[in-house]
Parts: C-alpha cells; structure tokens; sequence
C-alpha cells in the first residue's frame, strides 16, 4: 500500500484529490488544521470511495504534530495544499500570510527531509506569472506577483528550487493552477467558501440558490471581447487528475519541473454568467462595478507540457463545470455547514 500525506486534504482541491487518489488504490492521509475546510468533507470523500482514510488534525507549522505523523505511517509521497488563498486578505494580513504558506512549507520539507521523504507535489499558483506580457502563457513566462498571496506562492517556488539545487535527489512538481471550478459530480463535495466567496463560480452559484442578491462583474472596460476578465477555468476533477499523474511522474524523476495545470481556453466573465444561466435554467442577477486594483484583463495557460511530461489534459467541458458547480450548490445551499 502506497501512502501519500496530503497537506490541507479537506480544502476543495485537497478533498477532490483525495477521492481521486483513494479510488486508484492509495492510502491517503489528510492533514488539515481545518481553517478554511471541513471534516465532513473528507466523511463524504470516504463514502463516495467506499474506502477509509487517515484523518489527522493539525497545522503544518508544528513540526513536532508533523513528525509524529511521519513517524507512525511509511509515507512516500506528500502533496501539499495547505495554504490560505484569499487575495484580498493577503493584502490585509501579509504577515500571516507569509507565516502560514511560507513557514509552513519550509517546516514541511524539513520533516520530509528527516524522514527521507523527497517526494513533493506542490499547489502553486498562476499568480505567479503576475499580469502576463503573453497568453497563453507558459511555464518559461517570467515570474511575478501583485499581493502577498502570489508572492507567497512564488516565494515557495523559489525555496523549492533552492532546494533542489543543494539537494538533487528530491523530486518537486511545481503544479500551476489556473482557475479550479466545478464540484464532484455526485454533488456531496465542491468549494464551500467561508463568508463573501473570493472566486467567481461560487459566487454566481450563491445568486443562483438566492444566498446573495446579484453578482458584482468588477469592470467591462478591459481589452477583451466583451470588455470582462478572460480567465482559464479548470474543472477540479480534471485538476485531481492532474495530481496523480504528477505523483506517477515522480516515481521515476528527481528535481523540479513547474508544470500549468489549465485548459488552454480563456472564458470572460459575462461568458462564465450566461452558460451558468443557460445550462442550468436558473437566472443570475449581476450588476458592473469598478475594477478591483491588482485585476488583470487575460489570464490562460499554454498546457502542452503537462501533455508531453504526465500525458495529462482537461477532459471537461465548460458545460460540465457549469453543471456540477450548480449540482453541488443546490444540493448544498450552505455548504458543509448544513
């Protein structure tokens, strides 16, 4: 039996992956210290699998909680999710930020270090490429970032790099998500954000089920067709995917690749409103408002690598991400909270 620890597992990614990785055979061991998450995630995770997992509560940043774990279980492989992720809070409480994601990893890769673990599949982010001169854009694009948020995630980056330079045999897969939406199509797991949600999907899903009044569409003044935000939606089924064909990858690699995880295609805002509307018969309400500073116009991946190195792509539809974001909302008009 193969166990892979997974860092933040009860998180919206973190729980897909789980489900993904426990329905390939894997033992998964979650590691949450559930901030921004919830243990009746992981429940769900383990019906749906018809299979039991390691639930383990705790926060990255104790290294002494960390080791224990290390200690207990023949772990092989860790796939870190943990993270806060909230841009605008990020811009509030910097330092904690950089505590949390930056701290936290460092103390993770020593445990893994001291317990010869060198296998690392990290959750970074396509904020790292900041406002992009070109899209697509591809893993060779330079690198920056516009909050602490973004900084945090390219910060880890650098780190990791580091090293991989002083220590060659660790293998790193850097993964660069773009836009994760969509939910498990059962629609017993998906994105349940605490308070005003930070990502557009679960945002028109709260208008959709009537938790909020209408949708804000921040500025319809940037250079793209019809004036809103393009953005690279991925579905988080697609995205779990991803992440066992990066474990399977590092089976057989050492060092570090940074890989994007995206579809290629860019969707606007107003895009994103009208297939919700239209696939799912349900009106969202949405009014214009002034941009948001630090918003950038287009954002899309060019995902060839991830092809060429996993032999991964998106299979999801835009009508499939609608669609199961909408299953899981509706079904669960509050989220885990219910």
């Amino acid at each position: 039996m193969t166990y892979i620890l997974l860092t933040g597992g009860a998180g919206y990614i973190g729980s897909h992956t789980a489900l993904a990785l426990l329905r390939s055979g894997y033992q998964v061991i979650s590691f949450d210290n559930y901030s921004n998450s919830s243990a009746t995630a992981l429940q769900r995770v383990e019906k749906l699998a018809d299979r039991s997992m390691i639930s383990i509560s705790g926060d990255i940043r104790d290294e002494a909680a960390l080791s224990a774990v290390f200690r207990q279980y023949p772990i092989t492989a860790v796939v870190h999710f943990a993270g806060l992720k909230a841009v605008g809070e990020s811009t509030e409480q910097p330092l904690h930020y950089y505590d949390n994601n930056v701290g936290g990893t460092i103390s993770l890769c020593r445990v893994m270090r001291e317990f010869d673990v060198k296998k690392l599949v990290f959750s970074s982010s396509a904020t790292v490429y900041g406002d992009p001169e070109v899209v697509p854009i591809a893993e060779t694009a330079a690198r920056s970032a516009t909050n602490p948020y973004g900084q945090s995630k390219l910060m880890i980056e650098h780190i990791l790099e580091d090293l991989v330079k002083a220590e060659p045999d660790w293998g790193i897969t850097l993964l660069r998500y773009f836009n994760p939406v969509g939910a498990d199509s059962s629609g017993q797991i998906g994105e349940d954000p605490n308070g005003i949600p930070n990502n557009l999907m679960p945002f028109i899903s709260q208008v959709a089920v009537g938790k909020r009044d209408k949708l804000s569409i921040f500025g319809n003044d940037y250079p793209t067709p019809d004036g809103t935000g393009v953005r690279d939606y991925i579905h988080v089924v697609d995205l779990a995917a991803g992440h066992l064909k990066a474990l399977q990858y590092l089976n057989n690699h050492q060092g570090i690749e940074a890989i994007n995880l995206g579809t290629g295609t860019g969707y606007s805002v107003l895009d994103m409103v009208r297939a919700f509307s239209q696939v799912n018969q349900v009106e969202v309400p949405y009014q214009i408002a002034p941009r948001r500073p630090g918003d950038i116009a287009s954002c899309y991946a060019l995902p060839a690598k991830a092809l060429t190195l996993l032999g991964w792509q998106a299979e999801k539809t835009l009508d499939d991400m609608v669609r199961d974001s909408w299953r899981w909302q509706s079904q669960n008009p509050n989220g885990y909270g219910e």
